[in-house]
C-alpha cells in the first residue's frame, strides 16, 4: 500500500492551442463533464475513486513531433471499439498512421490537436480490469518505470524485457513505460502528470524526497507559481501541486 504521505496523481495535463475545444471533445469521448477551473485551466473531473482528472492548460506553441505520452482507451466489445472510433470521428478526431501495421487490433487516432490516442481491442488481458482509460502509455525507460513506482506509491504490475507498468493498489488506470528505444524529446511534452502531496503533507519535502529518488527540479519559465516544475529521469516534466 501506498504510504500516507506519498504524493498522488492528481491530473494528466495537456498542453492546448484550444483548452475548451480539446476540453469538449474529450469529455464527449469519456462521457465526462467539463468543469472550468480558473486559474488552473479547464478540466474533466476523475472517473471513480481511483481516477484522475484531465486538465487542459493554454499554449501558443504547436504540436511537434509524436507525444510522448499517450491514451489507451479500452473497449469492452468489438461493437464498443468501433462506436469509440466512431465517435471520436464524430467529434473532430482522424485515423493516423504511426507505424501501425494491418494485422494490429488496436485502432489509431488523433483528437483535434494532433494529441495520439489508441483505441484498444476488446479482450485485451493487460488492460483487464482497468477504466475506460485503460493506461496513460509512454515512451520511456525502465528506470523511469521504477521511479513513478517509488514516487507515487504504486506497484509494479509488469516488468519484463525493460517494460514497466505501475498500477494503483486501488484500480484503475495503468501507466506503463514501453522502454528502449526510448525516442529523443522534441521539446516540452504536450501531456505532463500533476501530482499533489495529501490535504496533510508538505510540498517541500515531497519535492525533496522525489530529488532523493532521482528528479530534478527545472525552470521553463513558470516565474512564480505555488506548484513546483520538475524532470523524471528521463527528462519528462511534471508538477508537484500544493497539497489537496
Amino acid at each position: 500500500m501506498p504510504d500516507q504521505m506519498t504524493s498522488h496523481l492528481h491530473a494528466v495535463s495537456f498542453d492546448a492551442n484550444d483548452p475548451r475545444g480539446l476540453a469538449r471533445f474529450w469529455a464527449g469521448l469519456l462521457g465526462r463533464e467539463v468543469v472550468e477551473n480558473p486559474p488552473h485551466g479547464i478540466a474533466l473531473p476523475p472517473s471513480g475513486a481511483s481516477g484522475f482528472r484531465i486538465r487542459f492548460l493554454p499554449t501558443e506553441a504547436r504540436k511537434v513531433g509524436q507525444n510522448q505520452i499517450h491514451f489507451d482507451l479500452t473497449s469492452t466489445s468489438l461493437e464498443d471499439q468501433q462506436q469509440t472510433v466512431a465517435k471520436a470521428l464524430e467529434l473532430g478526431g482522424r485515423h493516423i498512421d504511426i507505424g501501425q501495421t494491418p494485422d494490429d487490433e488496436h485502432v489509431v487516432l488523433a483528437d483535434p490537436e494532433g494529441n495520439e490516442f489508441c483505441v484498444i481491442e476488446p479482450g485485451n488481458s493487460f488492460l483487464a480490469d482497468t477504466d475506460r482509460i485503460g493506461a496513460v502509455n509512454c515512451d520511456g525507460s525502465q528506470r523511469v518505470g521504477y521511479f513513478w513506482s517509488e514516487a507515487l506509491g504504486w506497484p509494479l504490475v509488469w516488468d519484463q524485457d525493460q517494460e514497466t507498468a505501475i498500477q494503483s493498489p486501488h484500480g484503475g488506470s495503468k501507466i506503463s513505460w514501453g522502454g528502449p528505444p526510448v525516442a529523443p524529446k522534441t521539446g516540452k511534452n504536450r501531456l505532463h502528470l500533476d501530482i499533489a502531496p495529501p490535504v496533510d503533507g508538505d510540498q517541500r519535502a515531497e519535492v525533496d524526497r522525489l530529488v532523493s529518488l532521482g528528479a530534478t527540479r527545472i525552470d521553463i519559465g513558470q516565474g512564480e507559481v505555488d506548484w513546483v516544475v520538475m524532470a523524471d529521469p528521463d527528462g519528462n516534466e511534471f508538477c508537484v501541486l500544493t497539497p489537496r
